[in-house]
Order: structure tokens, then sequence, then C-alpha cells
């Protein structure tokens, strides 16, 4: 038997929540403080470890975590996106304290961040022997996945599973407390339906098989001395899963940030200089597209000149609306890459609904993170810029949440 204590200072008629490390779950309302006993057993042949303690958390109605979601294939820059998410909010992202020294949790003083990878429903061997990828559906629990996101958008504290990338196995799980932003990075955030109808807000990184494949390259071959053969077998083996579940998460996406090898060097492969795309879902709530010079005109920009620095092969931007899965989308892009970052400062004065608090908040951003992948071209530019977005989406939803109550006593 597993007791459970309530010690709740919320408010009258709110909810509270049961869960125990096996994901056994009640649900039920009080009207006043008192001692609850909850019985229960783990699942036979459960290998989670931890003991059968519960976790009872009592959250009023008015819960203002949002979250977002991030999807992409691994090694596409997720992480250093939630860097420069985080770091927009202020203060740094940092593991549970006094947790599993191996958690993929990040949390900061607004944000956690929750890797997908957590929800595997099955440990290394158990992919290996079933003989599916972490691409595959079937190795993942979209069941807790959805159960949980849900509680922590409810105000819920969960105790969420830990999948350990250094082993392979499924470790006990960790506490998660509902934050003011949740984050779910990794490769399934918009496959669930159940799990899409929950995210305020998602972005989906796309990188194009010519740009992957030169990082990938750069990175196996050059510091961890894999064989090209070997790095394109691997490519090709985990291609029908990623084409088959990953990759059409891109059409529910509010933003996607497209990377794209260059045009302005004739067969370029090597991926050094990017063409980057930002397509922007028109419509969303709390979202305005970003916008060069002209809202909803067609432009090309080439500011190199005297107010920018440009080497070969220079810098070119591109704004327009056009059409992504059926959906009304606007597109900026950039093609090249700065070699002064303070200058960029000049091609933020031309932007529009960047959300900004400040004149020069986008460079004084990027410059902070001088030395992250992608800052001296439209990736880390597009993801800064989306990081404010998701700021100020953030302050609308809340200050909407707050004035809900005085416009029901006025109705």
């Amino acid at each position: 038997m597993a007791v459970c204590t309530v010690n709740t200072t919320q408010s009258l008629n709110s909810t509270c929540s049961i869960y125990t490390p096996t994901t056994v779950k009640t649900q039920f309302s009080f009207h006043q403080r008192r001692l609850v006993l909850f019985r229960g057993s783990r699942r036979s042949g459960s290998k989670r470890g931890g003991s059968n303690t519960c976790v009872i958390t009592c959250a009023a109605g008015n819960s203002q975590t949002i979250v977002i979601g991030l999807a992409a294939d691994s090694g596409c820059g997720k992480s250093t996106f939630m860097r420069r998410l985080t770091s927009v909010f202020g203060g740094g992202a940092e593991p549970p304290k006094g947790g599993n020294p191996d958690s993929n949790t990040l949390i900061s003083d607004t944000t956690t961040v929750i890797c997908l990878d957590d929800y595997h429903s099955l440990d290394r061997n158990g992919r290996k022997q079933k003989g599916v990828t972490a691409l595959d559906p079937r190795a993942n629990n979209f069941d807790l996945m959805y159960e949980q996101v849900k509680a922590l958008k409810d105000g819920i504290a969960v105790e969420k599973p830990i999948y350990n990338h250094v082993t392979g196995l499924l470790d006990p799980p960790e506490l998660i407390k509902p934050p003011k932003i949740l984050v779910i990075e990794g490769l399934h955030p918009m496959f669930d339906q159940r799990v899409r109808d929950l995210l305020d807000f998602s972005i989906y990184l796309d990188i194009s098989n010519e740009v992957k494949f030169a990082w990938k390259i750069q990175r196996d071959m050059a510091e961890r001395g894999h064989s090209l053969e070997s790095i394109k077998a691997s490519i090709e083996a985990r291609k029908p899963d990623f084409d088959g579940y990953i990759d059409p998460q891109k059409q529910y996406a509010d933003a996607v940030i497209e990377v794209l090898p260059t045009q302005l060097i004739p067969g370029d492969n090597e991926g050094k200089v990017l063409r980057v795309r930002l397509i922007m879902k028109e419509g969303a709530k709390y979202f305005s597209p970003v916008y060069l010079f002209d809202e909803g005109s067609t432009i090309s920009w080439i500011p190199c000149g005297r107010k920018l620095t440009c080497s070969y092969p220079g810098i070119k931007f591109f704004y327009g609306p056009e059409t992504y899965f059926g959906h009304e989308v606007s597109v900026l892009e950039m093609d090249g890459q700065f070699d002064r970052l303070d200058e960029l400062i000049y091609v933020e004065s031309h932007l529009s609904n960047i959300s900004t608090k400040f004149y020069g908040e986008v460079t004084q951003q990027m410059l902070k993170h001088a030395d992250f992948p992608g800052s001296n071209n439209g990736t880390g530019l597009f993801q800064t810029i989306i990081g404010l977005k998701i700021r100020d989406l953030f302050e609308q939803i809340v200050a909407a949440k707050a004035a809900a109550p005085v416009e029901a006593t006025k109705a």
C-alpha cells in the first residue's frame, strides 16, 4: 500500500491527480484539505526501479503553463535552439538539482525543457531485438506522453521517466513540476494528435538531406573517425522511418526553419554557406509573422555595401507570401552569412514584428551567443527571432487568462 498526503493551499474545487512510478493515475475533486490513502501495486515485472510512493499535486483552475513543441531529426540543432530560447527568458537552463546526472531535462526560472526520448517504451536492446529504430512509433509510449504533458499543462507535477543516452536503458523517473513554459523537444512532438492539440505553438527544424549529409560527414568523419560508407549506411537506414514518421510533422508546425544549400555558389555541396527559410503560418493565435520592409509584399534585398560587410558570396534576403501544405504562410529567407555580427543591427532595423522589447535586442542576443553553431547565418538569426516571438506569445496568453475572470464578472 502506498500512502499519500495532500497538503494544498489552492482554492476550493481544485483538481488533484495521483501519479505513481507505474503511471497509475486517479483524479478527484475536493472541497477541503484532507488526508488521502491510495492503495495500489506496481505492475508485475516492472524494471523501472523506485518505490510505491505516489505523488499527489493539486492545481488551481487558472494554470498558466504554456506548451511549446519542437520537432526535428537527431543532430539538427534542437539543443542549440533550446539554449537560445531559454536565454531570451534570462537565466541558464540546468538539469534538475540533486537528481539523476544523466537526466535529459533542463530547467530555468521560466522554462522546463523535456526531451521526448524519455518516452521511449523500448530501451536500446529492446529496439535491437524488435528490429525498430527510435523513430518508429512502436518504440515510444504516446499514451504516457500525452497524459504527462496534459498534466503539466494543467499545473500538475508528474513522475517522468528518463531514457539514459549513456547506457541505453530506462532509468527510474524524476519529479517534474509545472513551469511557466514547457518545451517538449524531440522526434515526435506533433505525431500524436492528442499531444499536438495541447501545443500552444509548434516549430519544426527542417534540415535538407544535402545539408544533413554534409553536417554528418563533417562531424562523424572529422570528430569521430567514421568512414564515408558507414555514414551513408547510417543515413539510409534511418531514412524510411524519418520519411514516414518525422518529416510529415512539419505540416502541423506554426513555424518551420528550413535549412538548404546556398544558391549563391553554383554547385556548392559543402554545407558551410546556407540558405535558411523561416516559414510562418498565417492565422496562428498570438503569433504575427515577421516581415521585411512591407507586409504582404514580395521583396528581394541584397544589403551588402556600405552598411554591411559581406565577403564572397555575399548575403541575399527574400520575403513574400507562399502556400505550404495548403496553408497560407509568410516566408523570410536569408542566403549567405554575416562577417560581423555587430552589423546585424542594420538588418534588424528593416525587420518588423520581431517582438523585441528594445532596439537592437536581436543583435544583442546574437552577440551574446556568437560561439553557438549557426550564429553567422540564418539558423541563428531565425532561432533567435522565434525565441522572442515565443516570449511575446507567452505574455499574451498570460494577459488573456488574467483578463478572462474580469470579463466573466462583467457578463
